[in-house]
């Protein structure tokens, strides 16, 4: 039997027992990318949460306003301010801690999935609960986030906004018809949305969906997220030009190039020194965030009174240095300005740090990000002023995008996210080398990242490497195995016991069944062959009169069993389809290996593929990552190795 060769996308239909199998007609081509028409419905749908995700994120941020002027400043406002301007004193200590009371309660007797800063509860929602996302969840996640925030907790609002946000979009794909992969890009969708609504970085938002949370690069989830955010973006512009909310970039430079500089070797150094820095900000922050955790998994008290130990901490932390209470943008902005002196910086690092892991630790509810971009704004303003090329007006934006970039493994939305929050695109070639070096020093110091590592403490695993398929990668053709045995319907079952004695035959599980014109017509397992065979056996020495009789169908006396009797309707693989349309078919059908067709439809046989070689495609990749061969073999390699050898140079 010889391979085909073919073009076809399009696997056969599956088959069941009891007919001949049917072949779907030749004519269309590979594609890059799997997206169906069917998936357009999904964009109309998330411009509709990525709305709902809007409006909840301005409600989110209002709700702030309004519980941080009423815990500390005694009065109705929903303006978003700083705790700072007014002035805690030291009956101020109070507050976080009754919002910590509060917080408590209400994971306890509303839902637990409050707990945490949003990211994690997100990506595990989408890798093990089917996109679900429990409805209380969107009215519960804010407003507690709100009270943490407004009490003083050292958070962001993005983490409870993505949750929140994803919240809506998984509950309007709970009320349609729809796959777990399609509620998951609305689902994201909403996270998407939210975050621009808070920020205004609508391309941030999308890498950051594509980085964290859809697990895949594909056109059927990224053109949904991506129209949700641009949503977001236009309603966000249309509400900032009414004063409603800040409007973007959120922290404009002073003095901003917008063009791409002329790139200097002291200033990339500088920029990787930084990224070094930030790297090792974010083992640390890391590090200190599950220290905290495990030290309140240790205390003899129930978890619900964990926030309000946390609060406690977070109120001696504001007598020290009131900036550390609240979102901080405010001391975000005066970073990137460059505004604070050395001496501030060191202060507010240290006791953000403190109150943020502590309290993190303690199961509360707040985001990350916020509190990443003040800590590294902060490390960055400090180490700025000793490094190479004059680059201390932007060590803390790269010390922001370094933090964020090692804290969450994220390069790409780090920098993108630093260019939307300033407006200067002139710090690209730099951010792109303190977010990689950043990147770099997580890898190596950290198994698992700040966000994978709450999903990995719940007995979850997640890889953040994305790279092709082998078995998108190959086709049938190239795995299958050609030197199998042939069965015809009219061989009678006795026949077959010599061959299926063949040793060369003992690993063969299905053999094919075809016609006088090698088109398949059946298949039959081993063990249903042996089984019929036996069986005939046994009733036709009930009905033998000579010795040389042969075995005989028990449905009609005196006629032989033959294959056709028992061969069953093929499931098939066409030789020209990739590896992965033949495993998922295999998954679908429940079967381990397959008859392979030829490409042209008619049904010719051209061999069979089991699991085991699938696995093949594996063994190649691994082969590729890990064979070290030398390919070029040059006169010159001799030459120094006998001038190293004589310790001179050979003469002309």
């Amino acid at each position: 039997m010889t391979d085909a060769v073919g073009l076809r996308e399009e696997p056969p239909p599956l088959a069941g027992a009891g007919a001949a199998p049917v072949f779907a007609a030749a004519g269309t081509r590979l594609r890059d990318f799997s997206m169906g028409r069917d998936a357009l419905k999904l964009i109309p749908l998330a411009l509709l949460v990525g709305a709902i995700a809007t409006a909840t994120a301005l409600v989110l941020l209002d709700l702030i306003g309004l519980f941080t002027n009423l815990f500390y400043g005694h009065r109705l406002s929903v303006e978003l301010v700083s705790p700072v301007i007014y002035s805690p004193g030291p009956t101020a200590i109070a507050i976080p801690v009754a919002g910590g009371l509060v917080i408590g309660l209400i994971a306890r007797f509303g839902s637990r999935q409050i707990r945490g800063h949003g990211i994690p509860e997100a990506m595990e929602t989408i890798l093990t609960g089917g996109s679900r996302v429990e409805p209380r969840l969107a009215v519960l996640k804010p407003i507690s986030s709100a009270i943490s925030i407004g009490s003083g907790g050292p958070f962001g609002a993005e983490g409870p906004i993505i949750l929140t946000g994803g919240a809506f979009g998984s509950m309007v794909g709970q009320f349609i018809h729809l796959t777990a992969a399609e509620r998951k890009t609305l689902l994201v969708a909403g996270a998407a949305a939210g975050m621009t609504a808070v920020f205004g970085t609508p391309v941030a938002s999308v890498l950051l969906a594509v980085e964290l949370l859809l697990f895949e690069w594909k056109p059927r989830s990224l053109i949904p997220v991506a129209a949700a955010s641009l949503l977001a973006a236009v309603l966000r512009s249309s509400l900032s030009a009414g004063g409603l909310v800040a409007p973007a970039p959120l922290f404009p430079l002073a003095v901003a190039t917008g063009t791409l500089p002329q790139v200097d070797a002291g200033a990339v150094l500088a920029a990787v020194g930084l990224g070094l820095v930030g790297g090792l900000v974010a083992w640390l922050a890391t590090i200190a965030v599950y220290a905290s955790e495990d030290a309140f998994g240790r205390l003899p008290v129930h978890w619900m009174w964990w926030p309000a130990v946390g609060g406690l901490v977070i109120g001696i932390g504001g007598l020290v240095d009131p900036h550390v209470l609240g979102v901080g943008y405010d001391s975000i902005g005066a970073e990137i300005a460059g505004s604070l002196a050395l001496q501030s910086l060191a202060v507010l690092f240290v006791v953000k740090l403190a109150v943020w892991a502590i309290s993190l630790g303690s199961g509360t509810s707040g985001g990350i990000l916020a509190p990443l971009l003040l800590l590294g704004g902060a490390a960055g303003g400090m180490v700025g002023g000793l490094l190479p090329g004059n680059v201390a007006p932007e060590a803390a934006l790269l010390g922001m995008a370094a933090t964020l970039a090692g804290t969450t493994r994220s390069p790409f939305t780090a920098i993108v996210f630093a260019l939307e929050l300033t407006g200067d695109l002139g710090v690209l070639p730099l951010l792109l080398g303190a977010c990689v070096t950043a990147d770099l020093v997580s890898v190596l110091a950290l198994r698992r990242s700040i966000l994978t590592e709450k999903v990995a403490r719940r007995g979850f695993h997640v890889t953040r490497e994305y790279a092709v398929d082998p078995l998108e990668a190959l086709f049938v053709r190239d795995v299958m195995a050609t030197s199998i045995l042939l069965l015809r319907p009219e061989q009678t079952l006795s026949s077959l016991h010599t061959e299926l004695a063949n040793p060369s035959h003992g690993r063969q599980r299905l053999f094919p069944v075809v016609d006088l014109s090698s088109r398949l017509v059946g298949v039959v397992g081993r063990r249903e062959l042996l089984a019929a065979a036996s069986r005939a056996s046994q009733r036709g020495r009930a009905r033998r009169t000579h010795a040389d009789e042969p075995l005989v169908d028990s449905r009609h006396a005196g006629t032989p069993m033959r294959v056709g009797d028992v061969m069953q309707r093929p499931v098939v693989a066409r030789a020209d389809e990739t590896l992965r349309h033949a495993a998922d078919r295999m998954v679908e059908a429940r079967v381990g290996v397959m008859p392979v067709v030829d490409a042209d439809g008619t049904g010719g046989l051209v061999g069979l593929v089991a699991q085991a070689d699938l696995l093949r495609a594996r063994d190649r990749l691994l082969i590729e990552e890990r064979h070290r061969e030398r390919i070029l073999r040059g006169r010159l390699m001799p030459v120094l190795r006998t001038a190293i050898a004589t310790r001179r140079l050979p003469h002309r």
